[in-house]
């Protein structure tokens, strides 16, 4: 296993099933209330220069109910890569503290700092991937459905860093994986070219948003304007009007397909109000399992490359 965990990409299958373990005994034993005090001692300092309700919030609970305890970090706390380099953050910070996890704009950045810290450093987003989440997402799919293998799941929206992390697990575990974008707001050829050469997964790239989710068992978006997007919001609101998870859009997928969204969710715009409420919604058992991975990723991580 590599110190840090910066990308699906960068897992192995194993490593993956290993991490769903873990967490389905980590999430018993908090239903159950029963101390599982894996990291007492540990100390996990956030980054942030995107802030967020869940990604803090899932954290810091997270190593809380790991017996460890968590250092806030805002964006003006530091001004990462501007007030202070990168790689200073990461030689100071790693040498107070077990585990980092960064939420930063440039995946670069956390490569960098990842590189210049000595202990484990954990992604929390970046513009180009969300490994989290998706690790979130996948669990949450697996305990509604028991497997992946065989799904057809169909992500509808911009090409964004939640697209491109579902494009990493597709390298890893086999899926039939549908990406639906307009032209010009595809995901990265580069990451795409990369899953389809392992062979695994069927991935494909549809720009109807019709003809992708027919049959689907899984449905999900994503805001159309991601945070440092702002100015284009309106413009984008155009241009993915027509790829809005609606009832009419989803009533062309499987009866019983589940929907999911990372949130926050701009309802009216990117999903209806209508869906995110209906049976079909597993986007509040999505977001309540972040924590709960988010555990086990800072338990196997951590243990794994502890403090010499």
């Amino acid at each position: 296993m590599k110190k840090d965990f910066l990308s699906i990409a960068e897992l192995s299958r194993e490593e993956i099933e290993d991490i769903f373990e873990l967490t389905r005994s980590l999430k018993e034993k908090t239903y159950r209330r029963e101390p599982h005090h894996l990291l007492a001692g540990y100390s996990l300092a956030m980054i942030f220069a995107k802030p967020s309700t869940r990604t803090r919030v899932s954290f810091e609970t997270g190593i809380f109910q790991l017996g460890g305890t968590a250092l806030y970090l805002a964006p003006q706390d530091i001004g990462i890569g501007t007030r202070e380099a990168v790689k200073d953050v990461g030689r100071v910070i790693s040498r107070y503290n077990d585990l980092i996890m960064a939420r930063l704009f440039a995946h670069s950045d956390i490569e960098e700092l990842a590189a210049y810290s000595s202990v484990p450093v954990i992604n929390g987003l970046t513009d180009y991937n969300h490994p989290c989440q998706i690790m979130a997402d996948a669990f949450t799919i697996l305990e509604h459905r028991g497997s992946l293998e065989g799904l057809k799941i169909v992500y509808v929206g911009d090409g964004n860093n939640i697209a491109h992390s579902w494009i990493n697990f597709a390298a890893r575990v086999p899926l039939h994986l549908v990406i639906c974008s307009p032209q010009n707001y595809q995901p990265d050829p580069q990451t795409l070219d990369s899953a389809r050469a392992a062979g695994l997964s069927t991935i494909e790239l549809i720009t109807d948003p019709i003809e992708a989710v027919k049959g689907a068992d899984v449905v999900y978006t994503d805001v159309w304007a991601s945070m440092g997007q702002e100015a284009e919001a309106a413009a984008r609101k155009k241009i993915f009007m027509p790829y809005q998870l609606n009832l009419q859009l989803l009533s062309h997928a499987a009866k019983d397909a589940l929907v999911m969204h990372c949130l926050p969710a701009h309802r009216g715009e990117e999903i209806t109000d209508e869906v995110m409420e209906s049976p079909n919604s597993i986007v509040f058992d999505e977001a309540e399992n972040r924590m709960h991975v988010q555990k086990a990723i800072m338990v196997k991580f951590a243990r794994h490359h502890a403090r010499k």
